[in-house]
């Protein structure tokens, strides 16, 4: 996923619960939908930054070859700067693209 092109804040901003409620009905469903699409983005780009700080591995570590890379405080930036993996969420659930659905409603609608 293409973290750059997403269009959330970067920072908290406070949110109508009701319209947050309205595709669930139930604040704490809300809840558990965005805290696991939440942890789903953060182990991704946990991940991705993973994979591109190892390029810059060094195979012998010696305290004292230890020096900063241009490169690799680019990289830590950028991330830094992308907004956190919550917000993400939030965005992506009030835009319709996080797909779920509760497994007990539907089993409950289907004995009745």
């Amino acid at each position: 996923m293409d973290y750059k092109k997403v269009k959330s804040e970067t920072l908290a901003v406070t949110r109508n619960i009701h319209e947050l409620m309205e595709p669930t009905n139930n604040m704490y469903e809300t809840v558990a939908i965005l805290s696991k699409r939440a942890n789903q983005l953060s182990s991704e780009l946990k991940e991705e930054l993973t994979s591109k700080i190892s390029e810059f591995a060094v195979p012998n570590d010696n305290l004292e070859e230890v020096f900063e890379n241009r490169e690799q405080i680019e990289i830590a930036r950028y991330y830094e700067n992308l907004p956190k993996p919550t917000l993400i969420a939030i965005q992506e659930f009030l835009n319709g693209k996080i797909h779920f659905r509760n497994p007990l409603k539907e089993s409950q609608t289907e004995q009745f």
